[in-house]
């Protein structure tokens, strides 16, 4: 059964960072697309980070490549995204997801996903 758990979400100052952990379960990591998602209430879920599955290059979107870095650790089968200069506008629930289709960065193709992190930025 795979299960993805995010945690390290919070209240933060604007300029502010976090960093936010994905561990899974019942998965090898590295047979799947990895991403982190945001979503804000009334929007659709956004594409943030990720790493593709059989790749160990990491890929961040463009809105937020200066500021956020993704990694992991295999043997903890963890992802991680690091955040720093935070703005309100990065308010968000941040969600993990696992997907095995070709699209790494469509949450519509994602298989599982966790149930998120909020990370609140005030200003």
């Amino acid at each position: 059964q795979v299960q993805l758990v995010e945690s390290g979400g919070g209240l933060v100052q604007a300029g502010g960072s976090l960093r936010l952990s994905c561990a899974a379960s019942g998965l090898k990591i590295t047979n799947y697309h990895m991403g982190w998602f945001r979503q804000s209430p009334g929007k659709e879920r956004e594409y943030v980070a990720a790493f593709r599955r059989s790749n160990s290059n990491p890929f961040v979107a463009d809105s937020v490549k200066d500021r956020f870095t993704i990694s992991r650790d295999v043997a903890k089968s963890t992802i991680y995204l690091e955040m720093n200069n935070l703005k309100p506008e990065d308010t968000a629930l941040y969600l993990c997801g696992a997907s095995r289709s070709l699209y790494y960065s469509d949450p519509s193709s994602y298989n599982w996903w966790g149930q998120g992190t909020q990370v609140t930025v005030f200003s």
